[in-house]
């Protein structure tokens, strides 16, 4: 899960693995696989980045308790 912001300043966590595509235009916009359209004011660049971060955090979760 990652913290992304509403447009309207409204913070809230998102499974990441549910965005379908992610485009600026000129908001950054997820659909998700469920059709979902949500517009958030990070860019694409942080977007991936916290998307990355989360993901070396279950990779590293795993590879500790093997």
């Amino acid at each position: 899960m990652i913290f992304v912001t509403r447009l309207n300043g409204q913070s809230y966590l998102l499974n990441s693995r549910l965005i379908e595509s992610a485009e600026e235009k000129p908001d950054t916009t997820l659909v998700l696989t469920n059709g979902k359209i949500i517009i958030i004011s990070e860019s694409l660049e942080e977007l991936q980045r916290r998307i990355i971060d989360f993901e070396a955090k279950i990779l590293n979760y795993k590879t500790d308790k093997s």
